[in-house]
């Protein structure tokens, strides 16, 4: 068998399919991703993904079922990663949530192979505290926990996410993880209402490490009459009010202010000094 090698990218290893690199949007997000199911069973209204996977949208909101195959393809392509010392964090999910309303015992199956074979992960979801069924498997120093939060109104969120978790079960989940020392980063985005999103930002600033926002992109009413440069600056103001690190995603890019530094990598993890304690970059 030949030995594996690095797609072009530099980050992803040719042949594998359960762990992949992705592009556009999603790839401002995370340099490597893995969808463990097909569907999902949230229900959001403005989820672009049954378009993205060609199902039906009853299909997709009916619930996630497990892809074939998965930890199969999952384990070989994680060995062909280890191979090449590949450490990088592997995000959960794009397509799909990894903490959906169903079994998901995939999740862990998953979490505990990338483990296995030296990777970090990051999960990304809007299932609130159905995650911490595996919250031992967050490491300190390797891994992250991040929710997607458009509103702390519970009426609000069922508007738009009806079989997600509350806001305040997201809130929940995002504290016991901080209280663990897992780090922690919230998706601003799709940003359905201007001053939700920066309620959001004052409510969990306290346990949150970092915010990745975007904007509304396939709503129209939303994405033609909200002043995008207006919000931008405004959060802008609030997040260095809150002395919070930020990604801005590249629809909102062309507001920032000339120079202004936006890395679309921050170390997802929490560093350590040489003696073994905490070492609070996020501070500098």
């Amino acid at each position: 068998m030949a030995a594996p090698t690095l797609n072009p990218d530099g980050v992803s290893v040719k042949g594998c399919t359960a762990i992949y690199a992705p592009k556009g949007q999603a790839g401002e997000y995370a340099p490597l991703a893995a969808n463990p199911y097909r569907g999902c069973g949230h229900k959001c209204a403005y989820c672009y993904v049954p378009l993205v996977t060609k199902q039906p949208r009853p299909e997709f909101d009916a619930g996630a079922v497990d892809r074939a195959g998965f930890l199969d393809r999952l384990r070989s392509d994680a060995a062909k990663y280890q191979a090449l010392g590949i450490t990088e964090q592997v995000m959960l999910s794009f397509t799909t949530d990894p903490y959906h309303p169903g079994d998901t015992g995939l999740t862990t199956k998953t979490l505990e192979t990338l483990r296995d074979h030296g990777l970090a992960f990051c999960t990304l979801t809007k299932g609130g505290t159905r995650a911490l069924r595996d919250i031992d498997l967050f490491r300190r120093d390797r891994d992250a926990f991040a929710s997607t939060l458009t509103t702390l109104d519970d009426a609000f969120s069922r508007k738009w996410e009806r079989g997600a978790a509350d806001p305040g079960d997201r809130l929940a989940a995002l504290r016991a993880f901080h209280e663990r020392g897992i780090f922690t980063w919230v998706s601003l985005e799709p940003t359905l209402d201007v001053e939700a999103s920066l309620a959001i930002v004052d409510a969990t600033a306290g346990f949150v490490d970092l915010y990745k926002v975007g904007r509304a992109n396939y709503l129209k009413e939303i994405t033609r009459t909200t002043d995008w440069r207006d919000y931008t600056l405004r959060m802008l103001d609030r997040l260095h009010a809150r002395g919070k690190r930020h990604y801005f995603k590249r629809d909102l890019q062309p507001y920032l202010h000339a120079g202004y530094p936006n890395p679309l990598r921050v170390p997802q993890y929490h560093e350590f000094a040489q003696d073994g304690s905490d070492d609070p970059w996020w501070r500098a």
